[in-house]
């Protein structure tokens, strides 16, 4: 039996906003919820991540789905039976989208999708989308070598999206230097989440791979994960507003 529809994870495709996350990257959900308010809606997507999903579980993604998408960044990693288990959890507290480790394994990916689409057709909602992560944009050269990775970053990242396309994940996340080459790799309705996102002139941080937005979309990116240049910021709706302003500059690059 095929599985039920697919979240389509953005509104519409033109309007910038929803091609930025925010990312709550914050220590509790008091925190969380402050941010929050603060942002005003200036974001399309809103990500739950580890530090955040482990201080207040489902309650951040409750938080969230109140004023946006959510993206759930948990970067899943296990044996088959226990990922299925967490991405048919995830399905069921509404996520519009999880990250699991590609480098798992196709046997993984797989047993993820399925139970996604299980548990989506028993409560009749769309399922999230399904991302694999490739190479860690905190990673270089010098870093896979390290852990026994002989390939350089392309390489393993094309290798990695290879795998994920076959074990039916909906898309990947790379760093933007990879984006155009996916792209072309993988047609476009692959979805391609970068992070390494950086307005011009802001720090790099522990990221090695990095781009601007407007870099970032015209090179066929979709959703956009940027995180500390917000939670820096004097005022985050305003940085989230002035990065949705480079997004439509990167949409019009595109669309040229």
């Amino acid at each position: 039996m095929a599985g039920p529809r697919l979240d389509p994870g953005q509104g519409d495709p033109s309007a910038a906003r929803d091609h930025l996350a925010v990312g709550l990257d914050v220590p509790d959900l008091a925190s969380a919820r402050a941010l929050i308010e603060r942002l005003d809606g200036a974001s399309g997507w809103l990500k739950v991540g580890l530090e955040l999903y482990t201080a207040a579980g489902p309650d951040a993604i409750r938080a969230a789905a109140a004023r946006a998408r959510v993206f759930l960044d948990l970067k899943l990693h296990d044996i088959p039976h226990t990922v299925a288990g967490a991405a048919a959890a995830a399905t069921r507290h509404g996520v519009s989208l999880l990250t699991l480790h590609a480098s798992g394994g196709a046997p993984m990916l797989r047993a993820a999708r399925e139970a996604a689409e299980e548990a989506a057709s028993k409560l009749g909602r769309p399922r999230p989308r399904l991302v694999g992560v490739t190479v860690l944009t905190s990673l270089g050269e010098t870093d896979l070598a390290a852990i026994g990775v002989a390939r350089g970053v392309p390489d393993q990242v094309a290798r990695l999206v290879d795998l994920s396309r076959a074990a039916g994940l909906d898309g990947v996340v790379c760093s933007p230097l990879e984006a155009a080459a996916i792209r072309a790799r993988a047609g476009a309705d692959f979805f391609l989440v970068t992070p390494g996102i950086r307005p011009a002139g802001a720090p790099t941080d522990d990221q090695s791979r990095v781009a601007t937005p407007a870099a970032a979309i015209a090179a066929g990116a979709d959703l956009l994960v940027v995180v500390r240049p917000i939670l820096r910021a004097p005022d985050p709706g305003a940085a989230a507003r002035a990065l949705v302003a480079e997004i439509e500059r990167g949409l019009a690059a595109r669309a040229a």
